[in-house]
């Protein structure tokens, strides 16, 4: 009968400990930012698998890579871990725990007499309970550290494809810009050859020959700067993956900008895309961790009860004990008033809320800053394409100029100097356009990063 009062009297202490809430009604703020963006009335699906973005075959090997090896996401994982280890200790305190013992206790008196007693059973000791949920908004705090702790894992995960596929974009431009320099130098050494003949025979003029030597040491200085270029970006992509890069990898090839051609974005984007974010997500898992941290501080000025108790047998005989010792039970309420604690409850609930204010502005300051990436990197892809349109179309102007102009040096209408100057207009209208290509590609890279890991158009 007395078991059936203790477990009764434990069950109603847990039924009981939801009764009052604290904290205040969690309200998410609103966008401190327009409802729309400039550029691109559907909202955009977030793609989960990257390789439905990144086509590149090197390049979805090389994120697999980084994915098992890079570092900082394995940080990022075993933040999460410490995260749900912290709420599982959080959410252990929304219960009592139990404790099984064997107690004894000898003690000669002033007398002479010897006493002992002996004691085994089930213990509680100091269940709090939780009327005004100071350690459910506890848990709940620690919750929102989780999620947070799970968001900031995704931002690692996007930065880290991110970071993967701009230098991998970086060094296949570099590769291209190598090839490039080479047929350029080539040419340039066979120019230089000729010119020397001619000058040999007096059918040139030392002005011409030297204008050719110059342009050809240009080209030498030119393919030492990609060269090193070319290295330091693919030391950058071997530190991104965590290990050498595989032998059929190490090549790059020249970059088809086309590749990384995705889905438009919708005309009319709205601002809400930004909530997908996992950063912004992250910011406001910590918002609602710091509002359940109120009502916590607010349970502190309440009265805090807390049960002990013990259910089990007695004996002064330790052998008797598990055989005919009788029944023995205690139970200790406490109920705890604040007092005077010299204003820390206060502090502490001024500590929280002003906690809060400063994590709604950090969650706001997130989409503001989310907004600005979005809306510079839609910028930029409206400008690119139109810039690489026109770029294209010079180049093949200017190499059609080299090549009237090569023909109209060797029928002697136009001097060598003018043939070098059409020459050299078209390797830097080439080198541009390359250079162009690979930032559309980039900043396709960049909206990836910015949106939270790509879209697809809502179906």
């Amino acid at each position: 009968m007395r078991s059936h009062l203790i477990l009764g009297i434990t069950l109603s202490a847990c039924a009981l400990s939801a009764c009052v809430n604290l904290a205040p009604d969690y309200t998410r703020p609103a966008l401190p930012v327009p409802a729309q963006f400039a550029w691109g009335t559907d909202s955009p699906t977030h793609l989960q698998d990257p390789s439905l973005f990144f086509k590149d075959a090197s390049l979805q090997a090389l994120m697999a890579l980084a994915l098992q090896n890079n570092r900082d996401l394995r940080v990022a994982a075993l933040s999460i871990d410490a995260a749900q280890a912290q709420l599982g200790v959080r959410q252990a305190d929304l219960l009592p725990t139990f404790n099984v013992g064997v107690n004894g206790l000898r003690q000669t008196t002033l007398a002479g007499t010897t006493t002992s007693n002996y004691t085994t059973g089930l213990s509680v000791a100091a269940y709090e309970l939780d009327l005004f949920q100071r350690l459910r908004n506890l848990s709940e705090v620690a919750r929102g550290q989780l999620l947070a702790s799970e968001q900031a894992r995704q931002t690692v995960h996007i930065s880290l494809l991110a970071s993967v596929a701009t230098t991998y974009l970086a060094w296949q431009s570099d590769a291209a810009q190598l090839d490039l320099t080479d047929k350029t130098l080539k040419t340039r050494e066979e120019s230089v050859k000729l010119l020397q003949m001619r000058f040999d025979r007096g059918a040139s003029s030392l002005l011409d020959l030297r204008s050719a030597q110059s342009l050809l040491e240009s080209a030498r200085i030119t393919r030492a700067q990609l060269q090193r270029q070319k290295q330091l970006d693919e030391n950058a992509l071997i530190l991104l993956v965590g290990q050498p890069l595989p032998v059929a990898l190490r090549n790059p090839t020249s970059p088809d900008f086309r590749q990384a051609a995705i889905a438009d974005l919708p005309v009319g984007l709205s601002s809400e895309v930004l909530l997908r974010r996992p950063d912004v997500a992250q910011a406001e898992f910590l918002l609602q961790a710091s509002n359940a941290n109120i009502g916590a501080a607010r349970a502190a000025f309440f009265p805090k009860i807390s049960l002990t108790g013990s259910l089990g047998l007695a004996s002064n005989d330790l052998m008797r004990l598990f055989k005919s010792g009788p029944t023995a039970w205690s139970f200790t309420p406490q109920i705890l008033e604040p007092l005077f604690d010299a204003g820390r409850n206060e502090s502490n609930l001024k500590l929280a809320r002003v906690n809060r204010e400063i994590a709604q502005a950090q969650y706001e300051k997130a989409i503001q800053s989310a907004f600005k990436e979005v809306s510079d990197a839609l910028t930029a892809r409206a400008t690119l394409m139109e810039q690489w349109s026109a770029q294209k179309s010079l180049t093949q102007i200017e190499m059609d100029r080299v090549k009237l102009a090569q023909l109209r040096f060797q029928q002697g209408s136009i001097s060598y100097l003018d043939a070098l100057d059409a020459e050299r207009a078209g390797f830097a209208a080439q080198q541009a356009l390359i250079q162009i290509e690979t930032q559309y590609t980039q900043n396709m890279v960049t909206l990836y990063r910015a949106l939270g890991g790509g879209w697809a158009p809502a179906s």
